[in-house]
């Protein structure tokens, strides 16, 4: 990358467009050799100014922000690509990563987070907005424990009915509060229990905890003692 790195904004809000370029121009490597406000715009000019970094939003009124990303990316001076975006979307930010973006920092974040992105960008690494972690990390949570019950035969062969009492037994409720929320008898929780017991191949609550712990079910920090 050239001493100074040479910026593109691509996005359609002009007060927007101003407003990063008065965040950028603070650090004196950066200069903005470019700004568009529509994906034709921004191609355009990243093929004729060869930008460093390209600044894009997901929201373009002639096409869609992922398909700008993928476009500047395939190129043989491909800009570094960083997504300044209004959503904090979950699908979004993957896929902006996906299409090629090195970075992703949300519209209402602060100025400091867009500079940090702006650095990693030059040294070649990622970047996400740290507002945005989370909720990313809750998402990989969930997904690892959807792929460990999808993977355990012995959760699949249980009814949804004791996948819930399941649950809420290694989360330390009693029989009695399980029957309250769930408007059932005690006798019917017991059932459920000592039915989910044999197909688990389980004795007692401290094997039940470990195993709900390990497909994700339950945090062992919080887990009952």
């Amino acid at each position: 990358m050239s001493a100074k790195r040479r910026i593109l904004i691509i996005d359609d809000h002009p007060l927007m467009r101003e407003g990063l370029k008065a965040i950028i121009g603070q650090d004196a490597r950066n200069v903005v050799v470019g700004e568009a406000g529509t994906a034709a715009d921004g191609l355009r000019l990243a093929a004729e100014l060869s930008p460093d970094i390209a600044l894009v939003d997901i929201s373009l009124p002639d096409a869609g922000g992922l398909d700008v990303i993928r476009e500047l990316t395939a190129r043989e001076r491909a800009p570094r690509v960083v997504v300044v975006s209004m959503h904090a979307r979950i699908d979004l930010i993957a896929e902006s990563f996906k299409a090629g973006a090195c970075g992703y920092v949300v519209k209402e974040s602060s100025a400091q987070r867009l500079a940090q992105a702006l650095d990693a960008a030059a040294r070649g690494e990622q970047y996400l907005d740290s507002s945005l972690a989370p909720k990313v990390l809750m998402k990989l949570s969930e997904y690892s424990a959807r792929r460990a019950q999808a993977s355990d035969a012995a959760y699949g062969s249980l009814t949804q009915r004791e996948q819930q009492i399941l649950r809420l037994l290694a989360e330390g409720h009693s029989t009695t509060d399980i029957a309250s929320r769930l408007f059932i008898t005690r006798k019917t929780v017991e059932n459920h229990r000592a039915n989910l017991m044999q197909k688990l191949g389980l004795s007692n609550l401290a094997g039940l905890v470990r195993y709900a712990a390990r497909l994700g079910l339950i945090d062992l920090d919080s887990a009952p003692e």
